[in-house]
């Protein structure tokens, strides 16, 4: 066990973790941030991703020690009501089914579109590769993207 020093949704938190707990079970299990979800714990399915100092991150993958020092974004720290420009836009094309892969999805939509403000759909797919969606929503989630680009997100 080691004192981690972490900044997650702009708060500052001193946890006392094993270094090498994945950072998903330390939002889920110690910070009480469930919206980052567990989907296959080898980083292929996009469920669990965080952006980590704006850059999207697979949590299950993230030891808690590569966190420290690292700005943290969760999707509960995305905006306070769920009015964040991405999470407007997916409203607004109603591309939630189940929802389960839906907080891995707005969060690297949130990556994208700070690194791109003006994604292309070769640069949306691109990005977005490696976040599966069951319920195959693909087409509304490139949509809601579209819809979001140059919001100043």
């Amino acid at each position: 066990m080691a004192a981690i020093n972490l900044n997650v949704n702009g708060k500052k938190q001193t946890i006392d973790v094993d270094p090498k707990t994945p950072m998903l079970w330390v939002l889920r299990d110690h910070l009480n941030l469930v919206g980052t979800k567990f989907g296959c714990g080898i980083a292929q399915c996009g469920a669990c991703t965080i952006l980590v100092d704006g850059s999207s991150t697979r949590a299950c993958q993230l030891p808690v020690s590569a966190a420290e020092g690292k700005a943290i974004t969760t999707i509960e720290g995305l905006s306070e009501n769920g009015d964040h420009p991405v999470q407007k836009a997916w409203l607004e094309h109603d591309v939630p089914q189940c929802g389960y892969c839906q907080a891995g999805q707005i969060m690297s939509a949130v990556s994208l579109l700070k690194s791109n403000p003006n994604p292309s759909d070769a640069d949306i797919d691109n990005a977005m590769n490696g976040n599966i969606c069951r319920c195959g929503t693909y087409l509304r989630i490139k949509a809601a993207i579209k819809t979001a680009a140059g919001s100043n997100v």
